[in-house]
Protein backbone atom coordinates (compact mmCIF):
# COMPACT_ATOMS: atom_id res chain seq x y z
CA UNK A 1 0.00 0.00 0.00
CA UNK A 2 2.63 2.70 0.79
CA UNK A 3 4.41 1.26 -2.35
CA UNK A 4 0.99 2.51 -4.26
CA UNK A 5 0.94 5.59 -2.75
CA UNK A 6 4.63 6.54 -3.74
CA UNK A 7 4.11 5.48 -7.11
CA UNK A 8 1.01 7.67 -7.47
CA UNK A 9 2.67 10.87 -6.01
CA UNK A 10 5.65 10.45 -8.30
CA UNK A 11 3.12 9.99 -11.43
CA UNK A 12 1.10 12.91 -10.21
CA UNK A 13 4.59 15.02 -9.46
CA UNK A 14 5.14 15.08 -13.21
CA UNK A 15 1.69 15.36 -14.60
CA UNK A 16 1.92 18.60 -12.33
CA UNK A 17 5.13 19.71 -13.31
CA UNK A 18 4.30 19.18 -17.07
CA UNK A 19 0.84 20.99 -17.08
CA UNK A 20 2.94 24.24 -15.11
CA UNK A 21 5.18 23.83 -18.40
CA UNK A 22 2.10 24.11 -20.75
CA UNK A 23 0.49 26.41 -18.82
CA UNK A 24 3.38 29.05 -18.81
CA UNK A 25 4.50 28.53 -22.42
CA UNK A 26 0.69 29.30 -23.41
CA UNK A 27 0.70 32.29 -21.55
CA UNK A 28 3.36 33.27 -23.14
CA UNK A 29 2.48 32.75 -26.71
CA UNK A 30 0.51 35.87 -28.45
CA UNK A 31 -3.07 35.32 -29.38
CA UNK A 32 -2.52 34.20 -32.92
CA UNK A 33 -0.21 31.30 -31.60
CA UNK A 34 3.30 33.24 -33.20
CA UNK A 35 5.91 33.91 -31.33
CA UNK A 36 6.76 34.40 -27.72
CA UNK A 37 6.94 38.67 -27.09
CA UNK A 38 10.65 37.99 -26.38
CA UNK A 39 11.05 35.68 -29.97
CA UNK A 40 8.78 38.89 -31.71
CA UNK A 41 10.80 40.97 -30.42
CA UNK A 42 14.60 39.51 -31.54
CA UNK A 43 13.57 39.14 -35.07
CA UNK A 44 12.29 42.52 -35.27
CA UNK A 45 15.29 43.60 -33.95
CA UNK A 46 17.08 41.71 -36.94
CA UNK A 47 14.75 42.86 -39.57
CA UNK A 48 15.81 46.73 -38.92
CA UNK A 49 19.10 45.94 -38.52
CA UNK A 50 18.95 44.27 -42.06
CA UNK A 51 17.25 47.71 -43.22
CA UNK A 52 19.67 49.78 -41.76
CA UNK A 53 22.47 48.33 -43.27
CA UNK A 54 22.50 49.32 -47.08
CA UNK A 55 25.27 49.49 -49.76
CA UNK A 56 26.05 52.14 -51.55
CA UNK A 57 23.50 52.84 -55.01
CA UNK A 58 24.68 51.02 -58.18
CA UNK A 59 26.05 52.93 -61.10
CA UNK A 60 23.23 51.50 -63.25
CA UNK A 61 20.48 52.89 -60.22
CA UNK A 62 22.33 56.24 -60.61
CA UNK A 63 22.33 56.38 -64.41
CA UNK A 64 18.57 55.06 -64.75
CA UNK A 65 17.04 57.92 -66.56
CA UNK A 66 14.62 60.07 -64.33
CA UNK A 67 13.71 62.21 -67.38
CA UNK A 68 12.93 61.12 -71.28
CA UNK A 69 15.38 63.40 -72.28
CA UNK A 70 18.46 61.19 -71.11
CA UNK A 71 16.90 57.94 -72.71
CA UNK A 72 19.30 58.49 -75.78
CA UNK A 73 18.73 57.28 -79.31
CA UNK A 74 15.14 56.44 -79.09
CA UNK A 75 13.33 59.72 -80.22
CA UNK A 76 11.17 58.18 -83.09
CA UNK A 77 10.16 55.54 -80.04
CA UNK A 78 9.00 57.83 -77.62
CA UNK A 79 6.89 60.19 -79.57
CA UNK A 80 5.44 56.98 -80.47
CA UNK A 81 4.87 55.81 -76.79
CA UNK A 82 3.21 59.66 -76.23
CA UNK A 83 0.87 59.22 -78.96
CA UNK A 84 -0.18 55.77 -77.59
CA UNK A 85 -0.38 56.53 -73.77
CA UNK A 86 -0.88 59.99 -73.24
CA UNK A 87 -3.99 60.93 -74.96
CA UNK A 88 -7.90 60.71 -73.44
CA UNK A 89 -8.11 56.77 -75.29
CA UNK A 90 -4.87 54.87 -74.41
CA UNK A 91 -4.03 52.24 -76.40
CA UNK A 92 -2.48 48.73 -75.37
CA UNK A 93 1.03 48.43 -76.58
CA UNK A 94 3.60 46.23 -77.79
CA UNK A 95 7.17 47.54 -77.12
CA UNK A 96 10.33 45.63 -79.24
CA UNK A 97 14.00 46.22 -79.13
CA UNK A 98 16.97 44.72 -77.92
CA UNK A 99 17.74 44.33 -74.28
CA UNK A 100 19.23 47.65 -72.14
CA UNK A 101 17.75 50.36 -74.65
CA UNK A 102 15.51 52.27 -71.89
CA UNK A 103 11.68 50.09 -72.90
CA UNK A 104 11.00 50.11 -69.65
CA UNK A 105 12.25 53.36 -68.56
CA UNK A 106 10.58 54.98 -71.18
CA UNK A 107 6.73 53.33 -70.50
CA UNK A 108 7.54 54.35 -66.62
CA UNK A 109 8.06 57.92 -67.59
CA UNK A 110 5.18 58.53 -70.30
CA UNK A 111 2.56 57.33 -67.80
CA UNK A 112 3.50 60.07 -65.21
CA UNK A 113 3.59 62.84 -67.82
CA UNK A 114 0.17 61.54 -68.77
CA UNK A 115 -1.14 62.07 -65.14
CA UNK A 116 -0.48 65.06 -66.06
CA UNK A 117 -2.89 65.94 -68.69
CA UNK A 118 -6.28 66.91 -67.84
CA UNK A 119 -7.57 64.80 -70.90
CA UNK A 120 -5.94 61.64 -69.68
CA UNK A 121 -8.31 59.14 -67.57
CA UNK A 122 -4.91 58.33 -65.45
CA UNK A 123 -5.60 59.69 -62.18
CA UNK A 124 -2.58 60.71 -59.89
CA UNK A 125 -2.85 57.63 -57.75
CA UNK A 126 -2.49 55.41 -61.15
CA UNK A 127 0.34 52.35 -60.46
CA UNK A 128 3.08 51.09 -62.80
CA UNK A 129 2.50 47.81 -62.06
CA UNK A 130 5.87 45.93 -63.46
CA UNK A 131 6.02 42.25 -63.87
CA UNK A 132 8.80 40.07 -65.36
CA UNK A 133 6.93 37.01 -67.49
CA UNK A 134 10.59 35.01 -67.75
CA UNK A 135 8.71 34.64 -63.62
CA UNK A 136 5.68 33.59 -64.19
CA UNK A 137 5.36 29.26 -63.94
CA UNK A 138 2.34 28.22 -65.19
CA UNK A 139 0.29 26.17 -62.49
CA UNK A 140 -2.21 24.00 -63.77
CA UNK A 141 -4.09 23.47 -60.26
CA UNK A 142 -4.03 27.54 -59.68
CA UNK A 143 -2.92 27.59 -56.43
CA UNK A 144 -0.78 30.91 -57.01
CA UNK A 145 -1.01 32.91 -60.12
CA UNK A 146 0.72 36.55 -59.61
CA UNK A 147 -0.83 37.77 -63.18
CA UNK A 148 -3.90 36.38 -62.90
CA UNK A 149 -4.96 35.92 -58.88
CA UNK A 150 -5.65 32.96 -57.89
CA UNK A 151 -8.26 31.05 -55.40
CA UNK A 152 -6.85 30.03 -51.73
CA UNK A 153 -9.76 27.06 -51.38
CA UNK A 154 -9.73 25.24 -48.23
CA UNK A 155 -8.18 22.35 -48.75
CA UNK A 156 -4.89 24.00 -49.21
CA UNK A 157 -2.35 25.11 -46.22
CA UNK A 158 -2.83 28.17 -44.82
CA UNK A 159 -6.29 28.69 -45.08
CA UNK A 160 -6.83 29.59 -42.01
CA UNK A 161 -10.49 30.46 -40.27
CA UNK A 162 -12.08 31.20 -43.99
CA UNK A 163 -10.82 27.27 -44.29
CA UNK A 164 -12.45 26.00 -41.32
CA UNK A 165 -15.92 26.64 -42.50
CA UNK A 166 -15.18 25.78 -46.41
CA UNK A 167 -14.68 28.81 -47.55
CA UNK A 168 -12.51 29.58 -50.55
CA UNK A 169 -10.28 33.27 -50.53
CA UNK A 170 -9.62 34.78 -54.17
CA UNK A 171 -6.57 36.34 -53.82
CA UNK A 172 -6.30 38.74 -56.92
CA UNK A 173 -3.36 39.16 -58.80
CA UNK A 174 -0.92 41.93 -61.04
CA UNK A 175 -3.82 42.32 -63.46
CA UNK A 176 -6.32 43.83 -60.40
CA UNK A 177 -3.21 45.64 -58.39
CA UNK A 178 -3.06 47.34 -61.93
CA UNK A 179 -6.22 48.66 -62.57
CA UNK A 180 -6.44 52.12 -63.42
CA UNK A 181 -3.37 52.25 -64.21
CA UNK A 182 -0.27 50.47 -66.56
CA UNK A 183 0.68 46.80 -66.39
CA UNK A 184 4.18 46.39 -67.60
CA UNK A 185 4.61 43.08 -68.75
CA UNK A 186 8.57 42.55 -69.19
CA UNK A 187 9.48 39.78 -71.96
CA UNK A 188 5.76 39.30 -72.64
CA UNK A 189 6.39 37.01 -75.39
CA UNK A 190 7.50 34.01 -72.57
CA UNK A 191 4.32 33.69 -71.02
CA UNK A 192 2.74 30.31 -71.73
CA UNK A 193 0.07 30.07 -73.93
CA UNK A 194 -2.95 29.37 -71.25
CA UNK A 195 -1.69 32.66 -69.38
CA UNK A 196 -1.93 34.83 -72.64
CA UNK A 197 -5.33 33.34 -73.74
CA UNK A 198 -6.60 34.18 -69.52
CA UNK A 199 -4.88 37.69 -70.30
CA UNK A 200 -6.48 38.23 -73.92
CA UNK A 201 -9.66 37.42 -72.23
CA UNK A 202 -9.56 40.26 -69.25
CA UNK A 203 -8.44 43.03 -71.87
CA UNK A 204 -11.49 42.44 -73.38
CA UNK A 205 -13.65 41.73 -70.75
CA UNK A 206 -11.78 44.14 -67.89
CA UNK A 207 -13.00 42.56 -64.89
CA UNK A 208 -10.52 39.55 -63.72
CA UNK A 209 -13.17 36.27 -62.57
CA UNK A 210 -12.16 33.76 -60.50
CA UNK A 211 -13.79 30.02 -59.93
CA UNK A 212 -13.81 27.60 -57.57
CA UNK A 213 -15.95 24.45 -56.73
CA UNK A 214 -15.66 25.07 -52.72
CA UNK A 215 -17.74 28.31 -53.67
CA UNK A 216 -21.37 27.42 -52.52
CA UNK A 217 -23.43 30.57 -52.72
CA UNK A 218 -25.82 29.47 -49.87
CA UNK A 219 -23.15 28.93 -47.41
CA UNK A 220 -23.82 31.09 -44.82
CA UNK A 221 -20.15 31.72 -43.07
CA UNK A 222 -19.47 33.12 -46.84
CA UNK A 223 -18.91 37.12 -46.23
CA UNK A 224 -20.42 39.10 -48.28
CA UNK A 225 -17.35 40.83 -50.33
CA UNK A 226 -16.35 37.07 -51.80
CA UNK A 227 -19.96 36.69 -52.78
CA UNK A 228 -19.48 39.41 -54.99
CA UNK A 229 -16.57 38.59 -56.51
CA UNK A 230 -16.83 34.65 -56.85
CA UNK A 231 -20.52 36.45 -59.13
CA UNK A 232 -19.07 39.57 -60.34
CA UNK A 233 -15.83 39.24 -60.42
CA UNK A 234 -12.62 42.23 -59.73
CA UNK A 235 -12.52 45.24 -61.86
CA UNK A 236 -9.41 45.08 -64.12
CA UNK A 237 -9.48 48.09 -66.12
CA UNK A 238 -5.28 48.81 -67.06
CA UNK A 239 -3.49 49.32 -70.09
CA UNK A 240 -0.88 46.76 -70.89
CA UNK A 241 2.29 47.46 -71.79
CA UNK A 242 4.49 44.14 -73.05
CA UNK A 243 8.13 44.44 -74.21
CA UNK A 244 9.71 42.23 -75.87
CA UNK A 245 13.15 40.96 -77.38
CA UNK A 246 11.54 39.14 -79.98
CA UNK A 247 10.54 39.37 -83.41
CA UNK A 248 6.77 40.66 -84.16
CA UNK A 249 6.26 37.02 -85.69
CA UNK A 250 6.81 35.45 -82.65
CA UNK A 251 4.49 37.53 -80.59
CA UNK A 252 0.41 35.55 -80.74
CA UNK A 253 -1.55 37.84 -83.53
CA UNK A 254 -4.14 37.88 -81.32
CA UNK A 255 -2.33 40.08 -78.87
CA UNK A 256 -0.61 42.28 -81.72
CA UNK A 257 -4.39 43.16 -82.81
CA UNK A 258 -5.53 44.18 -79.57
CA UNK A 259 -2.00 46.47 -79.38
CA UNK A 260 0.01 49.66 -80.91
CA UNK A 261 3.43 48.43 -81.70
CA UNK A 262 5.99 50.61 -80.93
CA UNK A 263 9.76 50.20 -82.09
CA UNK A 264 13.16 50.82 -80.03
CA UNK A 265 16.18 50.91 -81.87
CA UNK A 266 19.65 49.64 -81.05
CA UNK A 267 22.09 52.01 -80.12
CA UNK A 268 24.46 53.63 -82.42
CA UNK A 269 27.94 54.66 -81.27
CA UNK A 270 26.60 58.35 -80.96
CA UNK A 271 24.09 56.86 -78.32
CA UNK A 272 26.65 54.70 -76.68
CA UNK A 273 29.54 57.30 -76.33
CA UNK A 274 26.59 59.81 -74.79
CA UNK A 275 25.38 57.13 -71.98
CA UNK A 276 29.43 56.94 -71.41
CA UNK A 277 29.52 60.21 -70.93
CA UNK A 278 26.65 60.74 -68.88
CA UNK A 279 27.76 58.26 -66.41
CA UNK A 280 31.49 59.08 -66.32
CA UNK A 281 30.13 62.87 -65.68
CA UNK A 282 27.99 61.50 -62.37
CA UNK A 283 31.22 59.36 -61.20
CA UNK A 284 32.85 62.95 -60.63
CA UNK A 285 36.24 61.49 -61.98
CA UNK A 286 38.14 62.90 -64.45
CA UNK A 287 39.13 60.39 -67.75
CA UNK A 288 41.59 61.02 -70.53
CA UNK A 289 39.98 63.06 -74.18
CA UNK A 290 37.96 60.82 -76.40
CA UNK A 291 37.43 57.83 -73.95
CA UNK A 292 33.66 57.76 -74.36
CA UNK A 293 34.34 57.00 -77.89
CA UNK A 294 36.37 53.99 -77.12
CA UNK A 295 34.01 52.64 -75.11
CA UNK A 296 31.15 53.11 -77.93
CA UNK A 297 33.90 50.49 -79.37
CA UNK A 298 32.85 47.52 -77.37
CA UNK A 299 29.32 48.41 -75.70
CA UNK A 300 26.71 47.18 -77.56
CA UNK A 301 24.02 48.76 -75.46
CA UNK A 302 23.24 50.74 -72.68
CA UNK A 303 23.63 48.06 -69.69
CA UNK A 304 27.12 46.98 -71.40
CA UNK A 305 28.12 51.02 -71.23
CA UNK A 306 27.04 51.13 -67.77
CA UNK A 307 28.89 48.12 -66.77
CA UNK A 308 31.75 49.11 -68.14
CA UNK A 309 31.86 52.57 -66.65
CA UNK A 310 31.18 51.01 -63.43
CA UNK A 311 34.36 49.06 -63.31
CA UNK A 312 36.82 52.03 -64.88
CA UNK A 313 35.28 54.12 -61.75
CA UNK A 314 36.58 51.61 -58.87
CA UNK A 315 39.14 50.64 -60.54
CA UNK A 316 40.48 54.40 -60.71
CA UNK A 317 38.67 55.29 -56.97
CA UNK A 318 40.48 52.11 -55.50
CA UNK A 319 43.73 53.70 -56.67
CA UNK A 320 42.86 57.68 -55.11
CA UNK A 321 40.35 58.97 -57.62
CA UNK A 322 43.25 59.22 -60.50
CA UNK A 323 42.05 60.20 -64.14
CA UNK A 324 40.57 57.11 -65.93
CA UNK A 325 42.79 56.15 -68.84
CA UNK A 326 43.11 54.15 -72.23
CA UNK A 327 45.07 51.61 -70.65
CA UNK A 328 42.28 51.10 -67.84
CA UNK A 329 39.40 50.64 -70.66
CA UNK A 330 42.13 48.05 -72.42
CA UNK A 331 42.28 46.32 -69.45
CA UNK A 332 38.19 46.29 -68.78
CA UNK A 333 37.37 45.05 -71.98
CA UNK A 334 40.07 42.46 -71.36
CA UNK A 335 38.87 41.12 -68.05
CA UNK A 336 35.23 41.33 -69.33
CA UNK A 337 35.92 39.49 -71.97
CA UNK A 338 34.29 42.51 -74.44
CA UNK A 339 35.40 42.13 -78.58
CA UNK A 340 35.28 44.94 -80.45
CA UNK A 341 32.15 45.78 -82.55
CA UNK A 342 32.95 45.84 -86.22
CA UNK A 343 30.84 48.98 -87.78
CA UNK A 344 31.13 48.48 -91.59
CA UNK A 345 32.43 51.65 -93.15
CA UNK A 346 31.42 52.12 -96.97
CA UNK A 347 35.00 52.92 -99.13
CA UNK A 348 34.66 56.03 -100.63
CA UNK A 349 36.74 54.42 -103.43
CA UNK A 350 35.42 53.49 -106.78
CA UNK A 351 35.25 49.97 -107.48
CA UNK A 352 34.59 47.58 -110.47
CA UNK A 353 32.08 44.94 -109.60
CA UNK A 354 31.69 45.94 -105.67
CA UNK A 355 28.75 47.59 -104.56
CA UNK A 356 27.09 48.12 -100.91
CA UNK A 357 23.73 46.13 -100.45
CA UNK A 358 21.45 47.22 -97.49
CA UNK A 359 19.52 44.45 -95.65
CA UNK A 360 17.67 43.66 -92.66
CA UNK A 361 19.22 41.67 -89.56
CA UNK A 362 17.86 39.47 -86.80
CA UNK A 363 15.98 41.73 -84.48
CA UNK A 364 15.14 43.93 -87.53
CA UNK A 365 18.33 46.47 -87.35
CA UNK A 366 19.73 47.09 -90.34
CA UNK A 367 23.01 46.96 -92.30
CA UNK A 368 25.02 47.02 -94.85
CA UNK A 369 26.60 43.93 -96.96
CA UNK A 370 29.43 44.21 -99.70
CA UNK A 371 28.22 42.53 -103.05
CA UNK A 372 31.10 40.94 -105.16
CA UNK A 373 30.99 40.36 -108.53
CA UNK A 374 33.12 38.87 -111.44
CA UNK A 375 32.10 38.42 -115.21
CA UNK A 376 34.51 36.37 -117.28
CA UNK A 377 34.16 34.58 -120.82
CA UNK A 378 33.06 30.93 -121.17
CA UNK A 379 32.13 28.28 -123.27
CA UNK A 380 29.21 27.60 -121.34
CA UNK A 381 26.91 29.95 -119.03
CA UNK A 382 28.06 29.18 -115.47
CA UNK A 383 26.07 31.15 -112.65
CA UNK A 384 27.78 31.06 -108.84
CA UNK A 385 26.45 32.42 -106.10
CA UNK A 386 28.50 32.11 -102.84
CA UNK A 387 28.77 33.46 -99.04
CA UNK A 388 25.12 33.11 -98.23
CA UNK A 389 23.31 31.04 -95.73
CA UNK A 390 21.68 28.51 -97.96
CA UNK A 391 19.20 27.57 -95.02
CA UNK A 392 18.41 29.24 -92.05
CA UNK A 393 16.33 28.11 -89.37
CA UNK A 394 13.48 30.58 -87.57
CA UNK A 395 12.44 29.49 -84.33
CA UNK A 396 8.95 30.80 -82.90
CA UNK A 397 6.92 30.22 -79.82
CA UNK A 398 5.35 27.00 -80.42
CA UNK A 399 7.49 25.38 -83.17
CA UNK A 400 10.49 25.75 -85.60
CA UNK A 401 10.37 26.09 -89.61
CA UNK A 402 13.38 26.33 -91.82
CA UNK A 403 13.63 28.88 -94.82
CA UNK A 404 16.04 28.36 -97.87
CA UNK A 405 17.60 31.52 -99.24
CA UNK A 406 16.14 32.59 -102.64
CA UNK A 407 19.25 34.52 -103.18
CA UNK A 408 20.47 32.62 -106.08
CA UNK A 409 16.98 32.87 -107.74
CA UNK A 410 17.06 36.45 -107.61
CA UNK A 411 21.04 36.08 -109.61
CA UNK A 412 18.96 34.67 -112.53
CA UNK A 413 16.31 37.61 -112.84
CA UNK A 414 19.60 39.81 -112.63
CA UNK A 415 21.28 38.05 -115.68
CA UNK A 416 17.77 38.02 -117.67
CA UNK A 417 17.46 41.66 -117.38
CA UNK A 418 21.17 41.86 -118.42
CA UNK A 419 20.16 40.57 -121.78
CA UNK A 420 18.82 43.72 -123.03
CA UNK A 421 22.20 45.69 -122.41
CA UNK A 422 23.97 43.08 -124.82
CA UNK A 423 24.86 40.11 -122.24
CA UNK A 424 24.45 36.50 -123.43
CA UNK A 425 24.12 34.56 -120.39
CA UNK A 426 25.54 30.73 -122.64
CA UNK A 427 28.75 33.26 -123.26
CA UNK A 428 30.44 34.08 -119.89
CA UNK A 429 30.91 32.85 -115.97
CA UNK A 430 29.27 34.81 -113.69
CA UNK A 431 30.65 34.40 -110.12
CA UNK A 432 28.67 36.79 -107.33
CA UNK A 433 29.63 37.19 -103.64
CA UNK A 434 28.45 38.25 -100.75
CA UNK A 435 31.51 38.19 -97.98
CA UNK A 436 30.98 37.63 -94.35
CA UNK A 437 28.26 35.04 -94.19
CA UNK A 438 25.49 37.35 -94.18
CA UNK A 439 21.56 35.76 -93.71
CA UNK A 440 20.82 37.00 -97.42
CA UNK A 441 16.90 36.07 -97.97
CA UNK A 442 17.84 37.18 -101.70
CA UNK A 443 15.15 39.72 -103.19
CA UNK A 444 16.27 42.77 -101.58
CA UNK A 445 19.61 42.91 -102.66
CA UNK A 446 18.48 42.54 -106.35
CA UNK A 447 19.13 45.09 -107.54
CA UNK A 448 22.61 45.01 -105.87
CA UNK A 449 23.61 42.16 -107.31
CA UNK A 450 21.97 43.85 -110.71
CA UNK A 451 24.77 46.66 -110.30
CA UNK A 452 27.31 44.37 -109.66
CA UNK A 453 27.23 42.51 -112.35
CA UNK A 454 26.86 45.40 -114.63
CA UNK A 455 30.02 46.84 -113.63
CA UNK A 456 31.93 43.66 -113.86
CA UNK A 457 30.55 43.49 -117.54
CA UNK A 458 31.16 46.82 -118.46
CA UNK A 459 34.34 47.42 -116.35
CA UNK A 460 32.58 50.66 -115.16
CA UNK A 461 33.44 51.41 -111.72
CA UNK A 462 30.73 52.41 -109.62
CA UNK A 463 31.07 54.93 -106.69
CA UNK A 464 31.87 52.92 -102.77
CA UNK A 465 29.84 55.79 -101.24
CA UNK A 466 26.09 54.30 -102.49
CA UNK A 467 24.15 51.81 -101.68
CA UNK A 468 21.03 49.98 -102.92
CA UNK A 469 17.74 47.94 -102.41
CA UNK A 470 15.23 46.58 -103.93
CA UNK A 471 13.94 43.28 -105.97
CA UNK A 472 14.68 43.17 -109.32
CA UNK A 473 11.66 41.88 -111.59
CA UNK A 474 12.37 40.19 -114.83
CA UNK A 475 11.51 43.34 -117.06
CA UNK A 476 13.92 45.47 -114.93
CA UNK A 477 11.40 46.81 -112.68
CA UNK A 478 12.28 47.97 -109.01
CA UNK A 479 9.81 46.01 -106.77
CA UNK A 480 9.24 46.85 -102.96
CA UNK A 481 11.15 45.47 -99.90
CA UNK A 482 10.41 45.69 -96.36
CA UNK A 483 12.28 47.20 -93.37
CA UNK A 484 13.42 50.18 -95.74
CA UNK A 485 13.46 52.82 -93.29
CA UNK A 486 15.78 50.14 -90.77
CA UNK A 487 18.65 49.80 -93.81
CA UNK A 488 18.62 53.85 -94.93
CA UNK A 489 19.73 54.33 -91.08
CA UNK A 490 22.28 51.74 -91.13
CA UNK A 491 23.68 53.73 -94.32
CA UNK A 492 23.61 56.73 -92.61
CA UNK A 493 25.42 55.53 -90.00
CA UNK A 494 28.28 53.55 -91.89
CA UNK A 495 28.77 57.37 -94.40
CA UNK A 496 27.11 56.57 -97.36
CA UNK A 497 26.24 59.38 -99.48
CA UNK A 498 23.56 58.53 -102.25
CA UNK A 499 21.19 55.63 -101.16
CA UNK A 500 19.15 54.15 -103.75
CA UNK A 501 15.39 52.21 -103.15
CA UNK A 502 12.47 51.26 -104.80
CA UNK A 503 9.84 53.92 -105.71
CA UNK A 504 6.62 52.41 -103.57
CA UNK A 505 9.31 52.54 -100.57
CA UNK A 506 10.16 56.37 -100.90
CA UNK A 507 8.72 58.83 -97.64
CA UNK A 508 9.28 62.17 -97.70
CA UNK A 509 10.59 61.52 -93.84
CA UNK A 510 13.28 59.93 -95.81
CA UNK A 511 14.54 64.08 -97.36
CA UNK A 512 15.71 64.67 -93.99
CA UNK A 513 18.00 61.87 -93.01
CA UNK A 514 21.24 63.42 -94.60
CA UNK A 515 21.74 61.90 -97.38
CA UNK A 516 20.83 61.71 -100.92
CA UNK A 517 17.83 59.24 -100.76
CA UNK A 518 16.38 58.66 -104.77
CA UNK A 519 13.49 56.20 -105.84
CA UNK A 520 13.68 53.63 -108.64
CA UNK A 521 10.89 52.48 -111.12
CA UNK A 522 13.22 50.22 -113.14
CA UNK A 523 17.31 49.35 -113.74
CA UNK A 524 17.19 52.21 -116.57
CA UNK A 525 16.71 54.41 -113.53
CA UNK A 526 19.74 53.53 -111.80
CA UNK A 527 21.99 53.42 -114.24
CA UNK A 528 20.85 57.50 -115.19
CA UNK A 529 21.22 57.76 -111.62
CA UNK A 530 24.63 56.24 -111.18
CA UNK A 531 26.71 56.62 -114.24
CA UNK A 532 25.06 59.81 -115.78
CA UNK A 533 23.61 62.40 -113.20
CA UNK A 534 26.49 64.65 -112.17
CA UNK A 535 29.50 65.38 -114.31
CA UNK A 536 31.90 63.58 -112.32
CA UNK A 537 30.32 60.18 -113.27
CA UNK A 538 30.97 58.15 -116.05
CA UNK A 539 28.77 58.02 -118.83
CA UNK A 540 27.94 54.33 -119.96
CA UNK A 541 26.85 53.88 -124.13
CA UNK A 542 26.55 50.90 -126.58
CA UNK A 543 30.05 50.96 -127.69
CA UNK A 544 32.21 50.75 -124.02
CA UNK A 545 29.81 47.95 -123.49
CA UNK A 546 30.89 46.31 -126.60
CA UNK A 547 34.22 47.58 -126.13
CA UNK A 548 34.65 45.40 -122.18
CA UNK A 549 33.17 42.44 -124.49
CA UNK A 550 35.55 42.42 -126.81
CA UNK A 551 38.39 42.84 -124.25
CA UNK A 552 37.07 39.64 -122.38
Amino acid sequence: MNGWSILTIVQLLFFGMGAYYFFTKSKKKLVGGGFSPDENLKQMEALENMRERMLTEPLSEQTRPRDLSEIIGQEKAIKALRAALCGPNPQHILIYGPPGVGKTAAARLILEEAKNKEESPFDENAKFVEIDATTLQFDERNIADPLMGSVHDPIYQGAGVFGQVGVPQPRPGAICEAHGGVLFIDEIGELHPVQMNKLLKVLEDRIARFQSSYYNRDNKHTPPYIHEIFQKGIPADFRLIGATTRNPSDIPPALRSRCTEVFFEGLDEKAVEQIARNSLNRGNIPYEEGLCERIACYARGGRDTVNMVQSLTSLATMEGNRKITFEDLDWVAEAGRYQPILRRRVNGKAQVGVVNGMAVVGGGGGTLLAVEATVQKSTKGILTVTGIVEEEEIKGRQRSSRRKSNARSSAENVLTVLEKYGFVKEEYQVHINFPGGTPVDGPSAGIAMFLAVYSAFTGVAVEGDIALTGEIGLRGQVLPVGGVADKLAAAVEAGVRWAFIPKENWREAFTKLGITVEPLDNVDDLLEQVFRKDGDRVVIDESSILTAKERD
